[in-house]
């Protein structure tokens, strides 16, 4: 009896051993292709589709959108440059990988792309993507896998159209093509507040969008930005939400729409200006 249960006992072990070694090697295959469990902090996308992602991965897609914007990119580049990131990096900014890749681009600073510094900036990794792809003949025109691979030179070409779908819904949010489509639920203890959190609100909108923008509210810690119509407010609306969780963000308010940390969705706020007139976010208060 206890040689025959020693026998079960390591069997099972084995077993165990076996299941480790099959996750670990499907982790390697599959890489960003394998969808686990979002926690918490999560921000869900709806703009004729639906995509989730988590805080990390909508602060560095919102910072890739708006520097296609700024880099005066067409809404089919932005669509490119996404799917290319989700393909290299899962839309993270990566300290390491194949070689000497780094950053959401995964970006070989062998191959002339930047130094190490550089390309772990996800503002430089995606101007840097911008170039290249304007320097493709006729990339409007292709695929969004053969005008990435293009760029990219990857082993595996056909491996960008998979986040095709997805890319193209993040674009048309974060463009501002649609109302009220980024929402987002954050943690209770923000990473910034106050005075400071408004100084780098502040400082990345403008690095992202080159836009500045101006104190908010007496009442409020945070700022208000100008817009020159809907499609604008919606584009830094969004881009507030998609760096709540970074940037201590509270509120976001756009005509009579408004995001909150607390509820984690737009809700209806009768009172509100204009639409079209300003976007104001609060950010959380000194404690």
């Amino acid at each position: 009896m206890w040689v025959r249960t020693r026998t079960v006992v390591a069997g099972g072990v084995v077993l165990v051993l076996l299941a480790v070694v099959v996750v670990v090697v499907l982790v390697r295959q599959l890489g960003s292709e394998l969808r686990l469990p979002l926690a918490s902090r999560s921000c869900t996308v709806q703009a004729d589709g639906r995509v989730v992602l988590d805080a990390d991965q909508m602060a560095n897609a919102a910072t890739i959108a708006a520097i296609g914007a700024q880099q005066g990119m067409p809404e089919r580049g932005v669509v490119v440059a996404l799917a290319t990131a989700y393909q290299e990096s899962g839309l993270r900014n990566l300290p390491d990988g194949d070689r000497d890749s780094i950053g959401l681009f995964q970006q070989r600073p062998s191959q002339g792309w930047g130094d190490p510094e550089q390309l772990s900036d996800p503002r430089y990794a995606a101007k840097r993507f911008y170039a290249a792809l304007k320097k493709v003949r006729g990339w409007e025109r292709m695929r969004v896998t053969d005008a990435a691979q293009r760029v990219q030179r990857s082993a595996f070409p056909e491996a960008y159209q998979k986040w095709a779908d997805e890319s193209a819904v993040l674009t048309r949010a974060l463009l501002g093509d649609a109302t009220r489509a980024v929402a987002c639920s954050v943690g209770r203890t923000p990473v910034m507040r106050g005075a400071a959190a408004a100084a780098a609100l502040t400082r990345n909108l403008e690095l992202d969008w080159g836009v500045v923008g101006s104190a908010a509210p007496a009442e409020l810690t945070g700022l208000s930005l100008a817009t020159t119509d809907q499609r604008d407010g919606w584009r830094y609306a969004h881009w507030l939400v998609s760096h709540a969780q970074d940037h201590g963000v509270k509120r976001v308010r756009f005509g009579d729409l408004e995001w909150t940390a607390r509820d984690g969705k737009w809700i209806e706020v009768p009172g509100g200006p204009p639409a079209g007139a300003r976007v104001v976010a609060e950010v959380f208060a000194d404690s």
